[in-house]
């Protein structure tokens, strides 16, 4: 059975999905530990679920397992929805409907909660807009049309706040990505190739950045170098030098 399941990625990475050039991404596995520096892990099925499975060979050629860790992400054919940074753009509270801007693309409109049966839902979230934009000094007009008021600005140019990626809802996603496959390894193990598949592309000078000759006659970073100093800047001094093992997830987008 197809699965589903949310994932979050940076609005960077958002774009490199949009513009084709990510295909790949690497979590960590989380439960291991220093005694796994050593395992080669192998991978087992239990019905339709991954685990990487972390042992050691005895004596009488039997494997005795340390630890075994499901992957969180699924498997080849499930699918993953994205979650990323996100705003209410606009609403219209007679179909109960929202537009939504996202922070590294363009607005989609009109989109409802399949979920929302009873309108519960939308107004309560109208609501917090509503009170999110008194509290700023902003309240409906008529815009200078002897109309009904309402609230009145751009699209693209909502003032209600930026939502972080972990809030968003299904409904809201934009993106749908379908797993094509998957593996751990340890992290430096990744090639200049993957590295590009996450999404890198070849870097400026590591003086000063510029893509064209710049005078520090410095060489450009490899993508892998790129990827690295990305992961430290993401996960923290040390998190590359820890090598630890990570899931390698290889996705295809489908078609909205």
């Amino acid at each position: 059975m197809t699965r589903e399941r949310p994932i979050l990625f940076s609005a960077p990475m958002v774009r490199a999905i949009l513009d084709g050039r990510k295909t790949q991404t690497r979590r960590i596995v989380r439960g291991q530990d220093a005694a796994w520096s050593h395992l080669a892990p192998e991978w087992d099925v239990n019905g339709d679920e991954f685990f990487m499975v972390a042992g050691e060979k005895e004596d009488n050629g039997l494997r005795k397992i340390i630890n075994a860790v499901r992957c969180p992400y699924g498997q080849p054919g499930d699918r993953l929805w994205v979650r990323e940074k996100w705003r209410i753009g606009a609403w219209n509270e007679d179909k109960g409907a929202w537009a939504i801007d996202y922070f590294d693309g363009p607005r989609r409109e009109w989109l409802t909660d399949p979920d929302d049966d009873d309108g519960e839902r939308f107004n309560a979230m109208w609501q917090q807009c509503c009170d999110e934009l008194h509290a700023k000094g902003i309240y409906p007009s008529d815009g200078g049309d002897r109309t009904e008021p309402r609230y009145h600005w751009k699209p693209g140019e909502s003032p209600l706040r930026w939502r972080p990626s972990i809030h968003m809802p299904r409904w809201a996603s934009r993106i749908t990505l379908e797993i094509a496959a998957v593996r751990v390894e340890r992290l430096q193990d990744i090639s200049e190739a993957d590295a590009r598949a996450e999404g890198i592309t070849d870097g400026g000078c590591l003086n000063c950045g510029q893509h064209e000759p710049c005078g520090c006659n410095n060489p450009a970073p490899a993508p892998r170098d790129t990827f690295a100093g990305l992961w430290r800047e993401i996960n923290g001094d040390g998190a590359w030098d820890a090598n630890p093992w990570v899931w390698v997830v290889e996705f295809r987008r489908r078609a909205a």
